[in-house]
């Protein structure tokens, strides 16, 4: 059975930090493309960042830029979000998900990834 389980969210004040964990079982992680979404109550959900199979590739939306980073550990099978400088904007449930496509075409297209994890909520506010 294949599992992606997200870890690492909770409550910060604007302008902190927290890293987020994507712990994989069931698949071999370096096999596939990692990426992270958002998504707000009342909102679609929105790319965040991606990653490559092949660790050379790396994509983040305008709206991070800058302020976050995305890591992967292929030998612990765990992919990571360091979120700095948050913003309450920030605020929403962050899921990882995988896809084995090769190309980066479409990294923010939800429907395009074939597992998903539960989510952990960030919460910035003051």
């Amino acid at each position: 059975q294949v599992q992606l389980v997200e870890s690492g969210g909770g409550l910060v004040q604007p302008g902190g930090s927290l890293r987020l964990s994507c712990a994989a079982s069931g698949l071999t992680m370096s096999s596939y493309a990692i990426g992270w979404f958002r998504q707000a109550p009342g909102k679609e959900r929105e790319g965040v960042s991606y990653i490559s199979s092949s660790l050379i590739t790396t994509l983040y939306a305008d709206f991070v830029k800058g302020r976050f980073t995305i890591t992967r550990d292929n030998a612990k099978n765990t992919v990571y979000l360091q979120m700095n400088s948050l913003k309450p904007e920030d605020t929403a449930v962050y899921y990882c998900a995988a896809r084995n496509r090769g190309l980066v075409r479409g990294w923010s297209v939800p429907n395009t990834y074939n597992y998903w994890g539960q989510g952990t909520q960030v919460t910035v506010s003051s």
